[in-house]
C-alpha cells in the first residue's frame, strides 16, 4: 500500500518528499504525477513505505503539518480501481441524443 499526499508545493521534488518521510521509516518509492502539456507537478503525489506501521507514523506526524508553506494531506491511497470508468467525477457521458450540442428542445 501506499501514501496518497495531497496539498504540495509545485516546487516540490521527488528527492524533497523522499527526505521528509526517510524521517519515518524506508522509503521504498515516491511518486509525483505531472501535467501531461506543462510537464508541472499536479500538487499531490504518492509514497511508498517499507511497513504499514511506518505508513501510519508518517500520517500521524504528516498530514495538517505545514511543510513549504502548505498544509499537507496525508493517508492512505486508494486504489485506482475505485475511482470508476471515466477517471472519476461526472459519470463519463458525452453528448447522448444525437442532437449534436443542443440534444433536447428542437434547437
Amino acid at each position: 500500500m501506499s501514501l496518497y499526499v495531497g496539498n504540495l508545493s509545485y516546487e516540490v521534488t521527488e528527492a524533497d518528499l523522499n527526505s521528509v518521510f526517510a524521517e519515518y521509516g524506508t522509503v521504498k518509492r515516491v511518486q509525483l504525477p505531472t501535467d501531461r502539456e506543462t510537464g508541472r507537478v499536479r500538487g499531490f503525489g504518492f509514497v511508498e513505505m517499507g511497513t504499514d506501521a511506518e505508513e501510519q507514523a508518517a500520517i500521524d506526524a504528516l498530514d495538517g503539518a505545514e511543510w513549504m508553506g502548505r498544509d499537507l494531506k496525508v493517508n492512505k491511497a486508494r486504489p485506482r480501481e475505485d475511482r470508476g470508468p471515466s477517471g472519476g467525477g461526472g459519470g463519463g457521458r458525452r453528448g447522448g441524443g444525437g442532437g449534436g450540442k443542443f440534444s433536447r428542445g428542437g434547437y
